[in-house]
């Protein structure tokens, strides 16, 4: 039988950031309390079973390969323990959307992982990170969600689909179109539609199989947009990349001389993804398609899942990687 203890694990973000004055909101340097402080700042969670660790403690623009791995197997230690009914990660608002997919592809879970966050200093008279932490540690006891997902402002995010919208506002991270998965009132779990099953056909890399961080293939994004340059494309095959996603205009739709260069890529062995730069919806793809579309991922997840699959077929057909970022 599960547990309900939960697991509390800190990774920086503005959640743990001060400002000079509790009235700046901006002037703010993000990581400077410890994961600790912020749960004895929530009075609400002292009589709760609630364990606490340090993982990380940076801005969350700096993530990287290497803090996404020590993470995740935190999260798969705490995951694994009976007792433990789900965990918690204070996150940065930056990069959020991208650690999230990245847990939900390496770890799928099967107890609540819940990312939180805060867009105010920890100082801050508009602080929104307790709440958010509360609201957090009321999602992962519920039992009635499980798998990745992300809280804030009272709602509930799915990983494949929560995107930072917003660069300031309290309510930044939105789902899409389908809207978010459930909301959170007074502590209590309102679920308005179910968690959708993982794309068709997606293949997962589970983190044991993981090669070392600084092993894994270098992805990067180019943008395709009026004037677009070749030349970025070609000097990155030059430097040895193994994969490029384009964030297209539209339903996809890349600039010519952007697209001839990501041909010439792709004959040169860089596999190549196409995601749309639309806030919303996803590539339809059609039979004239030269590019492989992201399945509905936006760029910078798609990224994620071509450094997975990149990796996974070097796994199973023993071919070296690319090299990794210079």
């Amino acid at each position: 039988m599960v547990g309900q203890k939960i697991v509390v694990l800190g990774t920086g973000g503005t959640i743990a950031g001060t400002a000079p004055s509790e009235s700046d909101t901006l002037a703010y340097t993000a990581a400077r309390i410890g994961v600790g402080q912020l749960v004895a700042a929530v009075p609400a969670l002292a009589a709760a079973p609630v364990e606490i660790e340090q993982v990380l403690q940076l801005d969350s623009k700096d993530m990287d390969a290497e803090h996404w791995v020590s993470l995740a197997a935190r999260c798969a230690v705490h995951l694994e323990r009976d007792e433990v009914a789900g965990v918690v990660v204070t996150h940065g608002t930056d990069t959020l959307e991208e650690t999230a997919y990245f847990l939900h592809r390496v770890l799928a879970p099967r107890k609540p992982l819940v990312l939180t966050c805060a867009m105010r200093p920890a100082n801050s008279v508009q602080s929104d990170g307790p709440q958010n932490l509360l609201d957090a540690v009321a999602v992962a006891r519920s039992g009635r969600i499980v798998g990745v997902v992300a809280v804030c402002a009272g709602r509930v995010h799915g990983a494949v689909e929560v995107v930072k919208q917003h660069p300031y506002r309290l309510d930044a991270f939105c789902s899409g179109e389908g809207g978010p998965l459930a909301v959170v009132e007074e502590g209590r779990l309102r679920i308005l539609r179910v968690l959708p099953p993982d794309s068709p056909g997606r293949r997962e890399a589970r983190l044991a199989s993981l090669p070392p961080a600084r092993d894994w293939p270098w992805v990067e994004i180019v943008t395709s947009h009026a004037c677009a340059d070749a030349r970025l494309v070609d000097g990155l095959v030059r430097l040895g990349i193994g994969g490029l996603v384009v964030a297209g205009t539209g339903n996809g739709s890349v600039h010519h001389a952007l697209e001839v260069a990501l041909l010439r890529a792709v004959d040169q062995g860089v596999a190549v993804r196409r995601a749309t730069r639309c806030a919303q919806g996803m590539v339809l793809p059609h039979g004239g398609d030269v590019l492989a579309d992201s399945q509905g991922l936006s760029p910078v997840k798609a990224r994620i899942a071509l450094m997975l699959d990149l990796m996974a077929d070097a796994v199973t057909t023993s071919a070296p990687l690319s090299p990794p970022a210079p």
